[in-house]
């Protein structure tokens, strides 16, 4: 890929994540699910936007979750299994600028299998 084109994609990205931050806000009943995704791993937490605090977080690095498919539905199914401990059912996605396809949603099917509302 060249320089010009992977400049573009990361603005478009990141123009797409400036429009969803002004739509989405979490709270204490339905907290916002950030997700990030490099090239090797995938990350994810749960921030209350009113006092703007860390409720629960997965880091793909330190657990070793790759940004595969099958590595978002594990990062998955431990930040489900995170969320019922601390009894929290729904969130709000934030998909973070990420198309809706492939391990972004890999990731929001799998929260859903595990019975968190998205």
């Amino acid at each position: 890929m060249t320089e010009k084109v992977l400049r573009k994609k990361i603005s478009s990205r990141l123009k797409r994540k400036k429009k969803l931050k002004s739509v989405l806000r979490g709270t204490a009943q339905r907290p916002r699910l950030s997700v990030f995704r490099s090239n090797r791993f995938i990350y994810a937490q749960v921030i209350n936007d009113d006092v703007a605090k860390t409720l629960a977080h997965v880091d793909g690095a330190k657990e070793n979750f790759t940004s595969s498919k099958e590595g978002a539905q594990k990062a998955a199914a431990e930040l489900a299994r995170r969320l019922n401990e601390k009894k929290i059912s729904s969130v709000v996605f934030d998909r973070n600028g990420y198309l809706y396809h492939g391990v972004i949603e890999a990731f929001a099917n799998e929260l859903r299998n595990q019975s968190i509302k998205v």
